[in-house]
């Protein structure tokens, strides 16, 4: 594993993170962004080979010149899994979100996940997932969907919190394998894998997908940029009166992704900010 690093004014950063971020087949795993003083911000970008790391380098090079990337290999360890052990539970709403080793009785009114600190994202911490949760809460002050598409399901998390509230099925789907795994797991180790299972597949062309449509609520919780070009695709799978709750982008990148739903007989009827990060909750007014 390799960490590729950058400091700069907030501008540069964020330009870079754009195009590391927004880039088809990106050479970084994953990218971070936060302020490092009252002046600088940080960049972090991980990738798993060194070929990976210096194109990730390039790119932050090519986008903002004024950038300097620092490239250190990083010990051969679990890095994300460590990350998140001993991190309390998330409650958001009636949801409470953690591993084994924080997860107690169940508490009055509320719905317990389980989910255990690994390599797939989507353990509650994040402000997009505790959004998506959020936003999954308006949804049910109209009823529980009985059809979910979760798209990018990482943990599995969202679509385990909808048939723990009513769902009687969900679809989940992930271009990782090992996070198939881990979301087809965590759908066992939470008593749901009846009715939930992740598929590998990218975008939502898969056979079993379109046969399962149309869905009375949509999860994506990706990217701006992923998002926007799947509008097409996942805005006929709603069934009419049907949600999907969009989230993984920034709040200066809302419009974007607002103009390419709401332009498709969706109306936005929630939206949720957390830790600079935008979930918004779209309605298919269609009868």
């Amino acid at each position: 594993m390799y960490q590729i690093s950058a400091k700069g004014p907030r501008a540069a950063i964020e330009t870079a993170w754009d195009t590391l971020a927004w880039t088809d087949s990106s050479p970084a795993g994953a990218v971070d962004a936060k302020e490092d003083t009252r002046l600088t911000w940080r960049l972090d970008a991980y990738a798993e080979t060194k070929e990976d790391a210096e194109a990730s380098a390039a790119l932050i090079r090519e986008a903002t010149p004024e950038l300097n990337p620092v490239i250190e290999q990083l010990p051969d360890r679990d890095w994300v899994t460590l990350s998140l052990e001993g991190l309390p539970p998330v409650h958001a709403g009636r949801f409470i979100v953690a591993g084994s080793h924080a997860l107690t009785a169940t508490s009055p009114g509320k719905t317990d996940i389980l989910i255990e600190a690994g390599p797939a994202f989507g353990t509650g911490h994040h402000g997009t997932t505790l959004g998506c949760l959020l936003g999954f809460e308006h949804v049910l002050r109209t009823g529980s969907p009985k059809t979910v598409l979760d798209v990018g399901t990482g943990s599995g998390v969202l679509a385990i919190a909808a048939i723990k509230t009513g769902t009687k099925r969900a679809i989940g789907t992930e271009i990782d394998a090992q996070s198939v795994t881990v979301a087809n797991e965590n759908a066992r180790k939470n008593n749901v894998a009846n009715r939930f299972k992740t598929y590998q597949t990218r975008g939502a062309t898969n056979r079993i997908i379109q046969a399962a449509a149309p869905y009375e609520l949509i999860f994506a919780n990706i990217l701006a940029g992923p998002l926007t070009r799947l509008a097409p695709k996942l805005v006929p799978l709603v069934a009419p009166g049907g949600h999907i709750i969009l989230s993984g982008l920034l709040t200066r990148q809302e419009p974007l992704v607002r103009a390419a739903y709401t332009g498709r007989e969706l109306s936005l009827v929630k939206r949720i900010r957390r830790d600079g990060w935008s979930t918004l909750v779209l309605q298919n007014r269609n009868n």
